[in-house]
């Protein structure tokens, strides 16, 4: 969007895969800020590009200016297929396959600067960056091939699920699926955010990405990097709901709650500490370690971190051929 976008004719953008916006002349509004009860546009200007980026998941980006956006518009369409049945955006790799990354797990809590250090060229190209801080979406390069990305962000907006997040990441997995783009999520989370606001839309959002991800008949591949707890670790792309592989780095904790709450239920009687170390310690090896998450088959390798771009290009070339076939019916009612 160049200029002004209101009323009727943003049903436009809102139809449309991705949406950008220019920083000072483009405006989006069903109704204008002076037409809402008890509002202006100084006081609010809720047809703001900052706004809108902000408060409504229609915006993929705002940018500084006409030339960015042409810019932008061509990285991203240069990235997508025409269709579903077309492998024509893939590019010759002159990266590293093999490149090792030194120290990526102590980025466990920042997704973004993971993708980027995996990506072919260091390329992340992220899309609704400002919406919802706890997720972060977008397109990188593995091999030359498109990559869809999801990823819980710590680092930004902490490691619980939001509604927001779960939201944009559903309607992204979507998009990935309708153009045939293999899916990579890095997990991250270990419950929901609690708070009243959250809590009003929480359950539909948590369903609405749970059955993004089972739904999708691309090749899904998981690596959890920290957390992976509770119903949250599920809803992200977990081997419960059809991730064709699962990775797990070795500090990564599993299981369906944080040791500590389970100690507190399960020894909630005893007072001394030290049993009560020792039995998280034994809770923590036994039960929600990368070790034990394997041994349940909840992940298929437990991977070094600096090996993670060569496992992961490995994990999608082997999945290049999947064909899944499901019984004929209209759609979803998801």
């Amino acid at each position: 969007m160049f200029g002004v976008c209101g009323g009727g004719s943003t049903i436009i953008p809102g139809l449309s895969d991705i949406t950008f916006m220019v920083k000072d002349n483009a405006k989006l509004f069903v109704n204008s800020p002076n037409a809402l009860a008890n509002n202006y546009a100084d006081k609010l200007d809720t047809a703001d590009a900052a706004y809108q980026e902000n408060n409504n998941a229609l915006v993929d980006e705002v940018l500084e200016d006409d030339a960015t956006v042409l810019g932008r518009i061509r990285q991203v369409v240069a990235m997508l297929p025409s269709n579903n049945e077309d492998d024509s955006n893939f590019v010759d790799c002159v990266d590293d396959l093999n490149r090792e990354i030194p120290n990526l797990e102590g980025l466990a809590d920042d997704a973004r600067a993971v993708l980027t250090h995996i990506s072919d060229s260091n390329v992340f190209v992220e899309l609704k960056k400002e919406y919802a801080k706890d997720m972060v979406i977008g397109f990188i390069k593995l091999n030359g091939t498109t990559v869809g990305c999801v990823a819980n962000q710590v680092a930004d907006g902490g490691d619980v699920l939001s509604t927001k997040g779960a939201y944009i990441a559903a309607e992204f997995v979507n998009f990935l699926d309708a153009f045939n783009i293999p899916v990579l999520t890095l997990t991250n989370v270990k419950g929901y955010k609690a708070t009243v606001a959250e809590e009003a839309g929480m359950a539909k959002a948590a369903a609405k990405l749970t059955y993004a991800f089972a739904n999708a008949t691309v090749p899904k591949v998981n690596l959890v990097m920290g957390n992976g707890l509770g119903s949250a670790y599920l809803a992200m792309n977990s081997k419960s709901i059809g991730a064709d592989i699962e990775y797990a780095w070795p500090t990564a904790k599993i299981g369906t709650m944080e040791p500590d709450m389970a100690v507190k239920i399960m020894y909630a009687d005893e007072k001394d500490a030290d049993k009560i170390a020792e039995a998280k310690a034994e809770y923590t090896t036994k039960m929600s370690s990368a070790m034990a998450a394997a041994k349940r088959g909840y992940v298929d390798d437990i991977i070094e971190g600096a090996a993670t771009r060569k496992r992961l290009i490995a994990a999608f070339e082997m999945l290049y051929t999947k064909r899944e076939e499901r019984p004929l019916k209209k759609h979803g009612a998801v």
